[in-house]
């Protein structure tokens, strides 16, 4: 497909997803709310694709819904009321139910509606001079889905403070490390790309097969209690029993190579 507000490139076995509206600070107007729910599913259906990673064009990575647009074509935040009601949303890798590894690369400016990005990655890394701010309470927006998806990986306290203070603070990218917000800070910024390249690599040499059992098991225990999760997870585990990787990667360790991997089962097709 061709997009108007984002790039994709396929470099390997990594394929990019590149938010690209760079003169608006990458900020989603509703084509490209459309374009990432088709984007995302698009890279996860590629056969060719192991690792996803998620990034911006120009100084900022995602500021959030295109205030712009919300404030001067007579629709407004209208045109959210549905999907949102009824919570059927289509534009993070989560919402799209993407099995394959998602790494958010964050290259400057990331804010507001940006964090939903960050909250629904598995894995977020930033450039050295990235910032991060949630400015919806200053221009009288409500605080929710994106902050509700952070409080499940850093301290409460510190997604309050960044909630409630809005624009009139900033986190650099060493205090969002601190905070585990991320789990790399890229130094100089101008090796983000490579290094999420690099890191993504690394993911993609693992088995397809168990990295998506790996990705049911861990976002589903976000959703239950212990003993469900573990239950659920011991199912996943099982469910590889069988399996070419699970058979190819003892013996590749065994016989001292790189193990071959099955091709992955694109998402809906028949197994």
């Amino acid at each position: 497909m061709s997009y108007e507000t984002l790039k994709l490139e396929r470099h390997g076995p990594v394929g990019w997803l590149i938010n690209n509206r760079p003169e608006q600070l990458n900020a989603m107007n509703a084509t490209m709310r459309d374009e990432l729910a088709d984007a995302w599913l698009e890279l996860d259906r590629d056969p060719a694709v192991r690792v996803i990673v998620h990034t911006g064009e120009g100084r900022a990575f995602q500021t959030g819904v295109d205030v712009r647009e919300i404030a001067t074509d007579g629709v407004g935040m209208e045109r959210y009321r549905e999907s949102l009601e009824s919570f059927d949303l289509h534009f993070t890798a989560w919402h799209q139910h993407v099995a394959k590894p998602v790494i958010t690369a964050v290259n400057g400016i990331c804010a507001g509606g940006g964090f939903h990005w960050v909250a629904d990655a598995d894995i977020v890394i930033a450039a050295a001079d990235a910032t991060f701010f949630d400015p919806h309470v200053s221009i009288g927006q409500v605080v929710a889905i994106e902050a509700i998806g952070l409080m499940r990986k850093m301290p409460v306290e510190a997604v309050m403070r960044m909630a409630l203070v809005g624009r009139h603070e900033r986190l650099s990218a060493r205090r969002a490390y601190e905070l585990g917000m991320v789990s790399e800070v890229v130094d100089p910024p101008e090796r983000l790309r490579e290094a999420a390249q690099e890191l993504a690599e690394r993911i993609a040499r693992n088995s397809p097969a168990a990295m998506a059992a790996t990705k049911r098991a861990l976002w589903g225990a976000l959703e239950t209690g212990l003993t469900e999760a573990c239950r659920a997870g011991a199912a996943e585990l099982v469910s590889m029993w069988g399996h070419p990787d699970q058979l190819e990667g003892p013996r590749a360790f065994a016989e001292g190579r790189e193990p071959v991997w099955a091709d992955p089962v694109p998402p809906g097709a028949a197994t």
